[in-house]
C-alpha cells in the first residue's frame, strides 16, 4: 500500500428529519443544540459511526462497542493483549506504536492512547504509549437554529411489579426527543506527515471516503429510524502537495451551505474539489 502522500481535506453536509442525531445525557438526551440553537453532533459521535462502517465492511478496529462489535473482548485491554504481535513489543514503545497500527484501521487513522498496566506498576512492564493520528473531524453543527420536539411516552409494562402488579408505576413514563428538520455540516482533514508515521494509505483514504458517504447505512435506532438521517454530499479536496496548497481553514471557508443543502464554492486556484453524493 502507498503511504498518503497529498494532504487531503473534506467536508461533510447531512440532513436530519425527525431523528435525535446525537442526545446529550447531561440534558436528558435531548439532542444536541448551542446556546443560539443550532443543533450539534460530536466528533466523537461522528468518529464512532465511522468506526461502524469500517467494521461492517470488514475493516479490523480497536475502539469497538458493545452494541456493534465483531469479537468477543469486552475491553481495549483485552482486545490489545490478544494481539500475539504486540505482546512481543511491550519493551519498545515505537515498535508497540507500530505494530498497532498496522493491526487496526482506526489506531492508525484516528490515533490512539494506549495506557495498560501488565503487571505491578514498579516492575516495568506497563504500557502507555500515544499515537497521533493523521484524520481529524470537527464536531458538526445545523446551518440554521434547529426545532426540538418533545414527546411524553407511556412504556407499555412496569420495569419492576410493585405491591400492585395492576397499577403503572412511575417508570412507566418517559420522554422521546427529536429534531424535526436541520441540515448540518462538518469538516476534518488528512494529515500527511501524521499519515507517514502511522501508514495510513492512500487505500486507507478511499475506505476512509466510502465510510464518509455511506455514514447511516446500518445505524437506525428508535430514535433515529431508517431514512432519517442522510448524507447529502462530500466534499472531498486534494492538494498538490503534502502540505497543502491552502490551510484548511481557507479551505473550508470556501465552501457555503445554503438552508436546504445546496452547496456553492469560492475558487481556489489550482484546488478544485470532487463532489459527491451521498447514497
Amino acid at each position: 500500500m502507498s503511504v498518503l502522500s497529498n494532504k487531503i481535506d473534506f467536508a461533510l453536509v447531512f440532513s436530519v428529519r425527525n431523528a435525535n442525531p446525537n442526545g446529550d445525557p447531561l440534558d436528558g438526551n435531548r439532542p444536541r443544540t448551542t446556546y443560539d440553537g443550532n443543533g450539534e453532533v460530536s466528533d466523537v459521535c461522528l468518529k464512532r459511526k465511522i468506526r461502524n462502517r469500517l467494521l461492517d465492511d470488514g475493516e479490523p478496529i480497536f475502539v469497538q462497542s458493545d452494541d456493534h462489535r465483531a469479537d468477543e473482548f469486552r475491553s481495549l485491554k483485552d482486545r490489545a493483549d490478544a494481539n500475539k504481535s504486540l505482546k512481543e513489543k511491550t519493551k519498545d514503545k515505537q515498535e508497540y506504536a507500530r505494530e498497532a497500527c498496522r493491526s487496526w484501521f482506526d489506531v492508525r487513522a484516528f490515533g490512539q492512547v494506549f495506557a495498560f498496566k501488565k503487571g505491578k506498576e514498579d516492575d516495568g512492564d506497563a504500557v502507555s504509549i500515544g499515537i497521533r493520528g493523521p484524520v481529524t473531524i470537527q464536531t458538526a453543527f445545523s446551518v440554521e437554529p434547529v426545532t426540538v420536539t418533545s414527546t411524553q411516552i407511556t412504556k407499555s409494562v412496569n420495569l419492576e411489579t410493585g405491591a400492585d402488579p395492576d397499577k403503572k408505576g412511575n417508570d412507566t413514563m418517559g420522554m422521546k426527543h427529536r429534531v424535526d428538520f436541520g441540515i448540518y455540516k462538518t469538516f476534518g482533514s488528512i494529515n500527511v506527515q501524521c499519515a507517514q508515521k502511522t501508514g495510513f494509505s492512500e487505500e486507507d483514504a478511499c475506505k476512509l471516503k466510502e465510510a464518509l458517504r455511506t455514514l447511516f447505512r446500518n445505524d437506525a435506532t428508535s430514535a433515529r429510524p431508517d431514512g432519517s438521517m442522510e448524507v447529502l454530499k462530500l466534499i472531498w479536496w486534494k492538494h498538490n502537495c503534502p502540505s497543502g496548497q491552502y490551510s484548511s481553514a481557507k479551505v473550508h471557508k470556501s465552501l457555503d451551505i445554503a438552508a436546504d443543502g445546496t452547496v456553492s464554492f469560492d475558487t481556489l486556484d489550482g484546488l478544485t474539489p470532487e463532489v459527491i453524493d451521498g447514497e
